[in-house]
């Protein structure tokens, strides 16, 4: 009986825990790599082909389209849109999502703030593309909202889509409008964590609502805000449908993203090996970006 090998209970246990754990999480890694990794493989190989995305004919060209990428004066200045959005973005939508879920939380037992919550909601609910066309046309030079704003007071049509100086501007004040709601929630949810004692505790002591907010709940929700604004940056520098519905990117390249631009080199100019390797840059400088951000702020959560 020497050579019979004991098993204790507890390994019993680990090897069983570990055939469960292979069991239900092999569909997920199988899903992963077909919907995941497999396109980030593919879009890298044919990054090096010249290649128009219908034909089977593809002529290898190495890192040709690499070092096109490098020097495209457009793919830089979609880069820069995309920045831009990203910091404007961030400094706007989620000074207002606090705002905003703090007057509600403040007045969360008054009738009126139902209806409140229900109006500042509904961008959220409406889909991209519907937002696009509805923009188009309020902002129509001719008929929209604001030039009629514009004729009432003695002035003339005011096209802010089709000027390159106001276009991208223009369009971040969409984005904002349809995402704010998000971060308004998101940060309902962050004061909803914050024991309702410590309220109570703040006022006892002689605190106003704007002391309360300062000294006690804000401190309380900076890791949420830190959250957030690593969902907003990575949201966007892959932004594409609504812009693309606004603007298409232009006027010329005033509001071209990495996004449009890729769809723009695939799709519209069958260049897909280029269209790739655009596609394989907005990975790589998105990817780079998110992993630094969460880095610093780690960094600064450790100290």
């Amino acid at each position: 009986m020497g050579g019979v090998k004991e098993v204790s209970l507890s390994d019993l246990r680990h090897r069983e825990t570990i055939r469960v754990a292979t069991l239900f999480l092999s569909p997920v890694a199988i899903i992963l790599c077909i919907f995941f990794l497999y396109p980030i493989i593919s879009s890298f190989t044919n990054s090096t082909y010249e290649w128009n995305g219908i034909s089977s004919d593809r002529k290898f060209l190495g890192i040709e389209n690499w070092k096109r990428l490098l020097t495209d004066p457009v793919f830089w200045l979609s880069f820069k849109n995309n920045v831009t959005i990203m910091v404007l973005s961030i400094c706007i939508q989620l000074p207002l999502g606090v705002a905003l879920a703090t007057f509600i939380d403040f007045n969360e037992k008054k009738r009126f703030i139902k209806f409140f919550k229900v109006l500042w909601f509904i961008p959220l609910l409406m889909s991209s593309v519907a937002i696009g066309f509805l923009f188009t046309y309020a902002l129509s030079a001719q008929g929209g909202m604001i030039s009629a704003i514009s004729k009432m007071l003695g002035g003339g049509n005011i096209d802010l889509l089709g000027n390159p100086k106001t276009a991208l501007y223009t369009v971040i004040g969409v984005i904002c409008w349809q995402f704010t709601p998000f971060y308004m929630v998101y940060f309902m949810a962050a004061f909803s964590n914050i024991p309702y004692d410590l309220y109570e505790a703040s006022i006892i002591d002689g605190a106003t609502r704007s002391i309360y907010f300062r000294k006690i709940a804000f401190p309380l929700i900076v890791p949420y805000i830190k959250s957030a604004a690593i969902m907003s940056m990575v949201g966007s520098l892959k932004y594409f449908d609504l812009i693309y519905v606004m603007t298409g990117g232009g006027p010329g390249t005033s509001t071209e993203l990495m996004a449009t631009y890729m769809y723009r080199q695939s799709f519209r100019n069958f260049s897909m090996g280029y269209g790739s390797a655009v596609a394989c840059g907005m990975f790589i400088l998105v990817s780079s970006m998110a992993l630094v951000t969460m880095k610093l702020i780690n960094r600064k959560q450790e100290a």
